[in-house]
């Protein structure tokens, strides 16, 4: 517990500070499988999306659906972005000093704004030229990926699971170049026992694997959401933690620590911490 303390205390005295917006602006604190062949600009809202793809879907984003669920790492001129990529640099330092590969996403309860950081870490990591990125739904109780970014999956993670599909279909370009999600389409059945299966071992291996230059961001279940995390830790390389802050009591976030104390701990992000966090730059 004295690590998530120290983190969280660090973060409010501002050596990083994220912010993201719920109905007024709230503070964020700290924190195939297909290939692209080109790497075009990214596109304005009217221009035709000519990202070249072996195989990946690829759908054009609604910026103003994006925003409104908080996504809004893509957008330079927005007054939060930059947090994101603050965020991004710290975390891919600490993973390129552990030759880490694969990082978790989860937080101890419900409501702590997890799924929000995933999706705006991963398109920050795909803004990095040398990078790719990766995105997983493997919050199988409550998939909420797909609904932030706007995604009309017709095959899923649940196809792959336990239909036997081809993980190359159901794989997404969200409209940014250098990110793919691998979303969720709905609540699977004894997601416990499927996160624990060979297929989800087998998957995370050759996902890691397939590209040198992949970042992998797992959007995890929260940590004392029953044995799910658990099950998907030993196939992961570290773990950032989001805890919202007035959302998860202090009992909460020591239990969710003890679940989580096989896998490094690469950084805490309080969210929607109330403080201000203005960037005097710009």
């Amino acid at each position: 517990m004295e690590r998530i303390k120290e983190a969280i205390e660090k973060a409010r005295a501002g050596e990083a500070v994220l912010k993201s917006q719920r109905l007024a602006p709230v503070a964020v604190v700290r924190p195939e499988v297909s290939r692209v062949d080109g790497h075009p600009p990214s596109p304005a809202p009217d221009a035709p999306l000519d990202f070249t793809y072996t195989r990946t879907k690829v759908e054009r984003p609604d910026l103003a659906h994006l925003e409104k669920h908080r996504i809004i790492a893509h957008l330079k001129d927005h007054p939060n972005s930059w947090m994101f990529d603050s965020l991004r640099t710290q975390v891919l330092q600490r993973m390129e000093e552990n030759g880490w590969k694969v990082v978790a996403v989860t937080s101890p309860t419900l409501n702590s704004g997890k799924t929000v950081v995933s999706i705006n870490l991963a398109i920050s990591i795909a803004q990095r030229l040398q990078r790719t990125a990766l995105l997983l739904d493997f919050d199988l109780r409550r998939p909420s990926v797909a609904k932030y970014l706007g995604l009309n999956a017709t095959v899923s993670l649940n196809d792959v699971l336990q239909r036997g599909a081809d993980v190359a279909d159901a794989m997404v370009n969200p409209g940014f170049e250098r990110l793919v999600v691998l979303p969720t389409k709905q609540a699977a059945e004894r997601p416990s026992e499927l996160l624990a299966s060979p297929r989800v071992a087998e998957l995370l291996a050759e996902l890691r694997v397939r590209y040198a230059d992949r970042v992998v961001v797992v959007d995890l279940p929260p940590a004392l959401a029953a044995d799910d995390v658990l099950a998907v830790l030993p196939h992961v390389d570290c773990v950032l933690f989001v805890v919202g802050s007035g959302i998860s009591s202090e009992k909460e976030i020591e239990a969710a620590q003890r679940r989580l104390s096989k896998a490094p701990l690469v950084g805490v992000v309080l969210n929607m911490d109330a403080s201000n966090a203005a960037n005097a730059y710009y």
